[in-house]
């Protein structure tokens, strides 16, 4: 049918401009901020993912899973990767870089825990406190995770999932993070992380792939898993019992489940409109393209737990778990 022939490829043509045209490089912490707005307010990124916008965990090696359970797996099994359920109820955890408040709301409803959320974002702190209970020990704040006017040492933990690269200064990240923590607080982190290129310099065609990440989603920089370590080694406020793993091959299924998802709930796209729909499928190249970057080894997915050195801590190596 010629006409249908003629919409597709006028879809095509349109989102082949939109992705070309659209990119949305890192310039400041203010650029983070207005793409997260502009995210949360076309609903589409919540329609599709569900209240964590960050990757699922699929267990190792992986398994067939719910999309949306997927990313409330990765969660929990953070928690218990890193010893964090050992925290008794009713301490004292930031989770930076919150989102829609996903991740915080597990934290205060399973384990517990009076959670602090911050984001850059004004509008993911507005749909955060809008979709989270009045009677859990949850709150929400806009806030810079680089200036974070809190004390020293008021936090028992904190946890931070695939916020780092939207980041720039990484030692000043690692800093502020630790900085938080009470003496013996635990840090608990997940991020995507460049392949070492002190060992492995990128191809062209790797530097080129990770151009195209870095500028589509507003990163700032990827750091290895390696520098990463470093950075909180560095830090001034003391890190010990750091430990780290590699967590690509149980999270690479939630890209191609990303747009998947899609086609499986088409309506949650169609009933936002046709901007909608071309805003989905521009975003499709770039999933394919992290999906490469992690079967390729070029972009992993590190989680690292530490403690923050000085008295009051009980001095225990946060003991390996392996990914299940």
């Amino acid at each position: 049918m010629p006409w249908l022939l003629l919409l597709v490829s006028g879809v095509l043509v349109l989102v082949l401009y939109a992705y070309l045209a659209g990119k949305r490089p890192y310039r400041s912490p203010h650029s983070v901020a207005a793409n997260y707005d502009h995210w949360t307010r076309d609903g589409l990124l919540e329609r599709l993912w569900g209240d964590h916008i960050h990757l699922g965990y699929y267990g190792d090696p992986p398994q067939p899973q719910d999309f949306r359970a997927s990313k409330a797996r990765l969660v929990h099994e953070m928690v218990q990767w890193s010893g964090l359920y050992r925290l008794p109820p009713g301490s004292r955890v930031l989770d930076v870089g919150c989102g829609i408040g996903g991740s915080a709301r597990i934290l205060a409803r399973d384990y517990g825990f009076d959670v602090l959320g911050i984001s850059i974002s004004s509008q993911q702190i507005a749909r955060a406190r809008a979709l989270t209970p009045a009677h859990l020990p949850c709150r929400f704040a806009v806030m810079d995770a680089l200036a974070m006017p809190m004390a020293d040492g008021c936090f028992d933990a904190v946890w931070t999932v695939e916020a780092a690269p939207h980041i720039a200064n990484k030692q000043c990240f690692a800093n502020e993070l630790l900085r938080l923590l009470k003496p013996g607080g635990r840090l608990v982190m997940a991020d995507w992380n460049q392949r070492d290129p002190r060992r492995q310099p990128p191809s062209r065609l790797e530097q080129m792939v990770l151009n195209i990440l870095l500028t589509q989603w507003g990163h700032a920089a990827f750091a290895s898993m390696e520098a990463v370590q470093e950075h909180l080694q560095a830090s001034p406020s003391g890190c010990i019992n750091l430990h780290s793993a590699d967590w690509s091959r149980a999270t690479l299924p939630a890209w191609p489940e990303a747009i998947r998802e899609g086609f499986r709930r088409p309506w949650a796209v169609l009933s936002l409109g046709p901007a909608a729909v071309v805003q989905g499928l521009r975003e499709v190249p770039t999933i394919l393209l992290m999906a490469w970057a992690w079967r390729r080894g070029l972009l992993r997915f590190g989680v690292f737990c530490a403690e923050r050195a000085g008295s009051g801590g009980d001095g225990r190596s946060i003991a390996h778990r392996p990914s299940r």
